[in-house]
């Protein structure tokens, strides 16, 4: 039993008033004679015991009705909380990602649960609820409640530790609050289990809702294995939990028309091919017919026509090897020396490798500057006797210089895999022991913004990237070194170019940090859009001389092919899918958490709520006590005798 007013629990002193004034009568008894004192004893006797009997009775009415009005003013309550002190907090987290799609006993799992919390929360109570793209802060249900009617499935999904984090971050600074988060999920499995660390002020209730079953096919992913003169053969993988599936349609579409058709018997995983004609621009969708998750019964891809990097060699040495790299299938690749350079062809290159100059002319330098900070990519090999001081006025621009030059033999034994030039599948795994490269002499950096790419035997530079720069230390010729002749020279300035002009995927996830170049020639204030039916956006977005640098990550939202657009001209497509993170239908087991409050019930978290803040006030019944015990005490005056 607790108490509103406990202060006023003193006043039971005030019991020891009647108490002294039972115990210490000041009235006196005399003594009379009396002739025959037999009987008169007998009645004297008798009447004291009865007068005792009636005045410790009294007293005890007494001492009762004052200490239950004073109770009666403390205001006595019982609850699991000190809830006249403590005010309550509710945060819910509704997960609505694509997982929550899948049936329970009562239909979808995300439906199901928007229904349990408008039917349990009184319309009018204070709460904050958040999703994993929306958060409605202090707000109530009558007010949300048509949100949560239209509430859809989102791409973006939350860690369970981010939700957790903000979840907390809607409740008050109050520390002395009580805080209740209601975290709602089917608790699919993640790389980071859901296991939260609470105070004694913060209850955390986990409402795991359980699928009917976990039978789930997806389309995870699609991409072209193999390419000939006249075909390219597109990939598709397709993943499965649950019962085996002996026949699986899968259709390829080119916008609404079918083009192919195949079955695939699937148990986890599967493959299957298509063939399509190159030089065919494809508006392409894949697709499956699996009832439960719906989300990633569709892929959308695109095969555009095939965008050439400008590559310009300067050169002072052989280029052959250059022009082995840079094919004319995939780049247009042109050669010249410093005399004969046009310096108006600059603008309209991707990237320009300077191929071992003795020396930079400053005109050529400034030209250099200009380029890279208009977007493009040089690639810098010096020769074995340079003059340092033209080459440092172009590295000046990328935080680098060259030093002096190092008469020594080294091994290329480091390789950064993690760099964007090798970390796109270049190597299937980190090779520990490989033919090393030769050089016989090299440059000391005096400095070195940037990372490193390659490294010699003592952990010194081969080759580094500085913003829109790749920096040799080293001269490629096969006097100085043998790097040529090993398997890294081709990837190495194969990516270079590549990285210089990023062709656009054949599709994008939504979610992720994607970046894409697009040729074409804006005007002063024009800007691109990526529009569909439904869909105008505008990306965040860098226009260079001859093309444009698009960012996306979260938006567009809905998975689909859309089209790049300058004001009214279509320049090119790109299709974008959800992530296939949700279609894995595993998930993680609670009941090892004693730091949570565990339900398969969005019912029933509520009702432990109301029960945990649930106040029974005592008072009234006091208040009664002390009205019966003052209608005793009268009934004991009156008729005791």
């Amino acid at each position: 039993m607790q108490f509103k007013h406990p202060e006023l629990l003193y006043a039971l002193l005030l019991l020891l008033i009647p108490i002294i004034v039972h115990l210490f009568q000041l009235r006196k008894f005399q003594k009379e004679a009396f002739t025959n004192v037999a009987f008169l004893k007998e009645v004297t006797l008798q009447t004291r015991k009865s007068s005792q009997l009636k005045k410790w009775l009294t007293l005890l009415t007494r001492l009762l009705l004052l200490a239950c009005i004073i109770l009666a003013f403390a205001q006595p309550f019982t609850a699991k909380s000190n809830a006249f002190k403590t005010e309550s907090e509710t945060v819910i987290y509704l997960d609505n990602s694509f997982s929550m799609q899948v049936k329970g006993n009562q239909g979808d799992l995300l439906k199901r649960a928007v229904q349990d919390i408008i039917s349990n929360v009184p319309e009018n109570n204070t709460i904050s609820l958040l999703t994993n793209d929306n958060t409605y802060k202090n707000t109530s249900i009558k007010a949300i409640k048509n949100d949560l009617l239209q509430l859809d499935y989102s791409a973006k999904s939350l860690t369970y530790d981010a939700a957790l984090l903000k979840a907390k971050t809607l409740f008050s600074k109050d520390k002395g609050s009580l805080k209740n988060i209601v975290f709602i999920s089917d608790f699919q499995q993640q790389a980071t289990n859901f296991n939260p660390t609470t105070d004694s002020l913060t209850n955390i209730l986990a409402v795991k809702l359980e699928p009917v079953n976990i039978n789930n096919v997806s389309i995870d992913s699609a991409y072209i294995s193999n390419t000939t003169a006249s075909n390219f053969e597109l990939t598709v993988e397709l993943q499965h939990t649950g019962t085996p599936i002996e026949n699986l349609p899968v259709s390829l579409y080119n916008d609404d028309q079918l083009i192919a058709k195949t079955s695939v018997a699937i148990n986890t995983n599967a493959k299957t091919t298509f063939s399509l004609p190159t030089n065919t621009i494809i508006n392409g969708k894949i697709s499956i017919d699996d009832a439960n998750l719906q989300y990633d019964n569709d892929l959308f891809f695109n095969i555009n026509k095939v965008e050439k990097i400008n590559v310009l060699s300067i050169n002072a040495e052989d280029d052959s090897f250059l022009k082995r790299i840079y094919t004319e299938d995939e780049f247009n690749y042109t050669a010249t020396t410093v005399d004969q350079l046009n310096f108006n062809d600059l603008e309209k290159q991707n990237l320009i490798v300077l191929n071992e100059l003795t020396t930079i002319p400053n005109t050529l330098v400034s030209v250099l500057k200009t380029f890279t900070d208009q977007g493009g990519y040089i690639t810098i090999i010096p020769s074995k006797d340079i003059v340092i001081p033209s080459y440092n006025d172009l590295l000046v621009n990328f935080s680098a210089g060259f030093s002096n030059v190092v008469q020594a033999e080294k091994y290329i034994t480091t390789i950064n895999y993690s760099h964007p030039i090798y970390s796109n599948g270049v190597f299937e795994k980190e090779v520990k022991n490989f033919q090393y490269p030769l050089i016989t002499s090299f440059y000391n950096l005096s400095n070195q913004a940037g990372g490193s790419v390659l490294q010699y035997e003592d952990s010194k530079p081969f080759l580094v990237q500085s913003k829109n720069a790749f920096i040799f230390t080293a001269a490629l010729n096969n006097d100085n070194s043998n790097f040529k002749n090993s398997p890294l020279i081709v990837p190495t300035l194969y990516n270079m170019a590549k990285n210089s002009f990023k062709v656009p995927a054949i599709y994008y996830s939504i979610g992720q940090d994607n970046s894409f170049n697009v040729t074409v020639q804006l005007n002063q204030d024009d800007i691109l859009s990526i529009v569909n039916t439904d869909l105008n956006i505008i990306p965040k977005q860098q226009y260079f001389n001859n093309k444009v640098l698009i960012n996306t990550f979260e938006d567009p939202a809905i998975s689909g092919i859309y089209t790049i657009k300058n004001k009214n001209e279509n320049i090119q497509n790109v299709s974008y899918n959800y992530n296939r993170a949700d279609s894995d239908l595993t998930y993680q087991d609670l009941s090892n958490l004693d730091n949570i409050t565990l339900s398969d019930s969005v019912t029933d978290s509520f009702d432990i709520i109301k029960s945990d803040t649930n106040v029974n006030a005592l008072w009234k019944w006091f208040a009664t006590f002390a009205l019966v015990f003052l209608i005793i005490e009268m009934l004991i005056l009156k008729y005791f005798k």
